[in-house]
């Protein structure tokens, strides 16, 4: 039986629940405590595996995990004119590989969060902000519960993490010796209003546990902050490793120490290497034009650990990602990228800080600068088969901007922008031709320089006489239009064959939120502050409910629009609003989408605006208000809320 990597994600952070909350781990360790002890012969997958089915851990686990879609199923079948039912139970096998090798990463619980120390305590039932954990290792993504943020949190927690992807042995010491991959733990806070901000990330080297003859090791993880922050610390994570099962031969921490320096030295060899290369190719380009050195060619870039890691080619921000079922098309992948929110990179004093998101950091914080949404379009579109490249350059006033650009078989370039999922094909116009035909091919993208275009094998300078975008050709293999850097240089620092190889991508959670009840919590809350406003004004509210559900065709319509580019439904919308409209009466509607599903937030940005103002405090004869909302749910809960507020009146000449 198969299945696609978003269930088995989904089916792991299930698993990784319900062991969690019902103990399981801590019953194995007894388990195996009682059962081993004082055993010199080390502990085997098979004697392992029977003592647990001895205790009948085993058999409790399978029978109380349950998955939809692979539980029993009940059909109803009519013999004889009785009803009665068949329970039929297919044979599915879903649990933990007993032949694999796993690694237990418990969080014991933080202290030293010195910035809130002052907080109170939490009261029952009141709304506080929270710290979550979220941890990536090897293509696995997990999420603590929230717990309310303290100077000493209660972050305990358990993470079960697969070390092996190989289905053929038992991976020993020396073979785990060789993954590189470190854990990565991604700390956010999230406030009262539901909004989201990175206090930490750190980069966790795990394989000073293959020397501990227990299999077990115990450390403290000093968290530091992101970005122009990141020397100062956070606070700190106590952090308890135990190896499953533990290994028959260890390795000396001077050959595990050896490794580690080994692979350090290798990255910091190609880093130099890759710079002298790269200080070469600057002085190359701006030998063509002097004037090339005020273009905006970004070759480096730091992502939020700032001066915790080396900096990195803005090549390694960009890697084809596949979402498997999770999104379709990509228009839809360009939808979602937009639906992230939109925060410039915050700084100490003025000026714009400099710091673009890991994949990781981006996705647990569902926020990001023009960089890290360009950065994730890029790498979905590269994942649906697509020609796309980043483009650094301005817009008006010459604000620096990040965008994407798609090239079709033909060479026909096609904008993307990250931010709105709008797209503008572009059309150069060409200098020489008469100033009428220029006026006619003016172009209506925002975007006003372009000075480079990167993927994750390929670099471009701009080396064209001007960097105005509207007389630029994307014609990137053209050495006299584009400076390109070696394909061989670049995959020699973020290719797929270096040693010690780049992480995986982290994968994409599905949705979790329920669209229909978020949908209808937050109409039943915008009817009430509707009918307080009015009731402030001296006004009466009537609601009507057959024009709130007619309402519901034209929001479908708009997010259909905005994902596919294509409007529908809009002469159906239509037809339904003129029979629902009385003669001598008056429609107006006011529709308007957000990205977060705060009610009260909604309500206050749609006052501001006069025609939804003008909607909600409406005086006249016979008013009947109606008000729709519909959230449309994406990959991370990112979400498109619509609201559309409505009123029938009769017009009074």
């Amino acid at each position: 039986m198969s299945l696609p990597p978003e269930k088995i994600q989904e089916l792991n952070q299930i698993i990784h629940n319900h062991m969690s909350h019902a103990s399981v781990h801590s019953r194995i360790k007894g388990c195996v405590e009682e059962s081993f002890v004082g055993d010199d012969r080390g502990i085997d997958e098979a004697s392992l595996l029977n003592a647990l089915k001895e205790k009948g851990i085993v058999d409790e686990v399978m029978r109380s995990l349950r998955f939809e879609g692979l539980e029993r199923e009940k059909r109803k079948a009519k013999l004889g004119g009785e009803k009665r039912e068949v329970e039929k139970e297919e044979a599915t096998r879903v649990g933990v590989d007993p032949t694999r090798r796993y690694l237990y990463m418990h969080v014991l619980g933080g202290k030293a969060f010195l910035e809130h120390l002052q907080d109170p305590e939490p009261l029952p039932g009141r709304v506080t902000s929270t710290f979550t954990l979220h941890v990536h290792f090897r293509g696995q993504r997990f999420r603590s519960c929230p717990v309310p943020c303290a100077c000493e949190p209660d972050l305990t927690e358990g993470f079960l993490l697969e070390l092996q992807h190989d289905k053929s042995k038992m991976a020993d010491a020396a073979t785990l010796l060789s993954h590189s991959d470190t854990i990565h733990i991604v700390l956010i806070k999230t406030d009262t209003a539901g909004d989201t901000t990175l206090l930490g990330s750190h980069f966790l080297e795990w394989r000073n546990i293959l020397f501990n003859p227990t299999g077990r090791m115990t450390c403290s993880v000093e968290i530091n902050g992101v970005g122009a922050e990141a020397k100062v610390p956070v606070g700190i994570l106590d952090v308890k490793f135990e190896m499953i099962p533990r290994f028959s031969k260890i390795l000396t921490e001077e050959v595990i120490k050896a490794q580690i320096n080994l692979e350090h030295n290798r990255v910091a060899e190609r880093e130099r290497l890759f710079l002298v290369y790269a200080k070469q190719w600057w002085r190359e380009f701006l030998q063509i034009r002097p004037s090339h050195s005020k273009r905006l060619v970004k070759i480096f870039a730091q992502d939020e650990c700032a001066t915790n890691r080396h900096v990195m080619p803005v090549c390694s921000f960009v890697h084809p990602l596949r979402t498997g079922r999770l999104l379709d098309t990509p228009r839809q992948a360009a939808r979602f990228v937009s639906l992230l929110g939109y925060e410039r990179t915050p700084s100490v004093g003025g000026g714009k800080a400099e710091m673009w998101s890991s994949f990781h950091a981006l996705l647990c914080k569902r926020k990001g600068d023009c960089e890290d949404h360009a950065t994730l379009l890029c790498s979905l579109l590269l994942g649906f088969g697509l020609n796309a490249y980043v483009c650094g350059g301005t817009k008006s006033k010459g604000v620096a901007h990040t965008w994407v650009v798609t090239i079709s078989p033909e060479g026909e370039a096609t904008f993307w922008e990250s931010l709105t999922a709008h797209r503008y094909v572009h059309r150069p116009i060409n200098p020489d031709d008469p100033p009428l035909d220029k006026q006619q091919a003016r172009p209506v993208h925002p975007y006003h320089t372009v000075g480079c275009v990167f993927n994750h094998q390929e670099f471009y300078a701009n080396s064209q006489p001007t960097d105005v975008v509207e007389v630029c050709q994307f014609e990137l293999h053209n050495e006299a239009l584009w400076k390109a850097m070696s394909e061989d240089a670049l995959k020699s620092i973020c290719g797929t064959k270096i040693l010690p190889p780049m992480p995986p991508l982290p994968p994409l959670f599905p949705p979790t939120i329920d669209s229909a009840l978020i949908s209808n919590d937050m109409e039943h809350e915008l009817r009430g502050l509707v009918a307080d406003h009015r009731k402030d004004l001296g006004l009466s509210t009537s609601w009507d409910d057959e024009l709130c559900h007619i309402l519901s065709p034209a929001l479908a319509s708009y997010e259909l629009e905005h994902s596919t580019g294509v409007s529908v439904g809009n002469e159906e919308f239509q037809h339904a609003i003129r029979r629902a409209i009385p003669d001598g009466h008056t429609f107006k509607g006011f529709p308007i989408q957000f990205v977060h599903r705060n009610a009260r937030r909604a309500f206050a940005t749609c006052l501001r605006s006069p025609i939804c103002e003008e909607i909600i405090s409406c005086r006249g004869d016979n008013v009947r208000l109606a008000v729709r909302v519909r959230v449309f749910t994406y990959p991370e809960n990112a979400c498109a809320t619509w609201i559309m507020f409505a009123v029938k009146y009769k017009s009074v000449l």
